[in-house]
């Protein structure tokens, strides 16, 4: 399941149903109504198997009638980089739906006021996830904060220069096998870039799912190493797919990229390289990349890349003091925001922030100064990460200026010089 959240209103149910955490030998039917909420269509059985042993049982939460599940929500532990590379606990908020039979009565409020009871109980100041429907999630405080661009590269339409020597030789190699070494080194990219995970332990099975049902006609998983040629030390990895989509006498394939990840940027254009030139294919797929991946500025023709900008990550800020102060700042910044958030009423007022640029801490405290910015929790979370300015979301209207000057100056010390990113869904 590639989770997030299914319709409901924010109107109480009259009926006696309540939210309470799973009981052990609930969860086959607990997850059956999710899949359900979300269209009906089962997981595979590895992918089911994979869930069910990631499920943090006391974060599972539900609405029953009688013995029959009616709705559910989750949330993982997780951990994620905020700008200045500081990897913070965040609760991962997942599989919430609820019957399409149930809908409108007010469940999926009761339950996301829990949740976010708990995670505030839990001293875990960011909430985030990934949205079905983002009108809904901007009602419960998340904003959109984080962009993917999905790639249908025309290959054989354009070239990449020959990387430099980079001492590297590529290894095709067993994906289990390889794995561990590929933790390794993913680990070590995740403090570089806001938004990345880390993979906590279990969590390294999920990019090697490989069942058929995941493969939809295409070859097994597959994986290139690169490693140095002398102390055969790994520098990067590429996991993909190859599927044949020949028709009549042309060989035309489409080679599907799930991870590209290198320690040096030479070897990352030796990777996209390899997978750019694979025999008998035309097409390159990577369904979720940075926005600002180098790979646009490698190729010969960036429009052969056919780039289409979707929506990832959304956050939400679940105690805004805290979660202010977890994050280093780009520029030097103080200024008072009047923070609105009618769902946790315990953010709502005003903040002093203030922080002496990067590698400064910053401090985030209530006061009774002047607001000099007025916005939602909501602007906080897209803003948080770096990747939405609040300068943008002023020109949406959705930040008022109350000094002059306050929303530029903000705005620079909220950026990120590296797009924020979101490297796989939970």
């Amino acid at each position: 399941m590639t989770p997030g959240l299914a319709s409901d209103s924010t109107h109480f149910s009259q009926i006696a149903q309540t939210v309470r955490t799973l009981a052990p030998g609930e969860w086959d039917a607990w997850f059956r109504a999710l899949e359900v909420a979300f269209g009906g269509t089962g997981e595979p059985p590895e992918a089911r198997q994979l869930w069910h042993d990631l499920t943090e049982v006391d974060r599972a939460q539900g609405v029953w009638e009688g013995a029959v599940p009616v709705a559910g929500s989750g949330a993982f532990s997780l951990r994620m980089t905020v700008p200045g590379g500081a990897v913070v606990p965040v609760a991962g908020v997942t599989m919430v739906g609820v019957l399409p039979t149930h809908r409108r009565r007010g469940l999926l409020t009761a339950m996301m006021r829990r949740q976010l009871d708990d995670i505030r109980a839990r001293g875990e100041a960011l909430a985030v996830l990934t949205a079905s429907e983002p009108a809904i999630c901007g009602r419960f405080g998340y904003g959109l904060g984080t962009l993917r661009v999905s790639l249908d590269i025309e290959s054989r339409r354009l070239s990449l220069p020959a990387p430099p020597a980079d001492g590297a030789r590529l290894r095709l190699a067993d994906p289990a096998e390889s794995g561990p070494a590929c933790e390794e080194l993913y680990a070590a990219r995740v403090p570089l870039r806001p938004g990345m995970l880390e993979r906590r332990p279990g969590w390294e099975r999920l990019p090697l799912l490989d069942g058929p049902a995941h493969r939809d006609g295409a070859s097994p998983l597959q994986v290139v190493l690169a490693e140095d040629g002398r102390s055969g030390r790994l520098l990067g990895y590429a996991r993909y797919q190859v599927k044949d989509e020949s028709t009549g006498r042309s060989a035309a394939g489409v080679v599907l990229v799930r991870d590209v990840e290198a320690l040096s940027p030479q070897v990352y254009a030796r990777l996209w390289s390899y997978l750019l030139e694979i025999d008998l294919t035309d097409r390159v797929k990577a369904g979720s990349r940075p926005v600002d991946d180098p790979l646009f500025h490698l190729v010969s023709d960036t429009r052969r890349l056919n780039p289409e900008l979707g929506d990832s990550l959304y956050v939400r800020l679940v105690e805004v003091g805290t979660a202010l102060r977890l994050r280093e700042y780009a520029a030097p910044v103080e200024v008072v925001l009047e923070v609105a958030d009618e769902f946790c009423p315990w953010n709502a007022g005003r903040w002093k922030l203030q922080a002496g640029g990067p590698g400064k801490e910053a401090t985030c405290l209530p006061t009774t100064a002047a607001a000099e910015l007025a916005l939602t929790v909501r602007e906080l979370g897209s803003a948080y990460l770096g990747g939405m300015t609040l300068a943008a979301l002023g020109a949406a209207g959705r930040v008022t200026e109350l000094r002059g000057g306050a929303l530029a100056e903000a705005s620079r010390a909220f950026a990120s010089d590296v797009a924020p990113w979101l490297p796989h869904g939970f």
